[in-house]
């Protein structure tokens, strides 16, 4: 098993995110994380706003990942996102200024008691690309 692979491919609604052999993923399902190596039981969860790691040969690579769903079989594993981006494609400045947006967002559903949790959604999502974009 030692040269084993497996096959991942993250997808969201625009694009292929990723694609490419790898010797493990790592990604945040509904009930904690969990990691997929080659041979692992076939298994279908949903997965929570959360940093996917997909270690191979050239190290890792790390990738936003704002729900959606895993599948593995077959030595091969999908991740359809809800939306997607590696670390080395996000804009850090961008991705800071929507960060301070959805901060204030969240204090303003605070004091008016609407929309509080889209906004900490949102905000999940923004410091979930920031922090993959700090790993490259």
């Amino acid at each position: 098993m030692a040269n084993r692979k497996l096959f991942c491919e993250v997808v969201s609604p625009e694009r292929i995110v990723y694609s490419g052999e790898a010797d493990m993923v790592v990604a945040h399902g509904i009930e904690g994380e969990l990691g997929i190596m080659p041979q692992h039981i076939p298994i279908v969860t949903p997965l929570e706003i959360g940093e996917l790691r997909v270690k191979n040969d050239d190290g890792q690579v790390y990738i936003a990942a704002c729900g959606g769903y895993l599948e593995f079989r077959d030595d091969k594993l999908t991740v359809l996102a809800d939306a997607a981006e590696v670390s080395s494609q996000i804009d850090v400045a961008r991705a800071e200024a929507k960060r301070l947006e959805r901060e204030k967002e969240v204090a303003e559903a605070k004091a008016s008691g609407e929309k509080l949790l889209e906004a900490e959604i949102s905000l999940r999502k923004a410091l979930l690309r920031l922090r993959v974009a700090q790993r490259d």
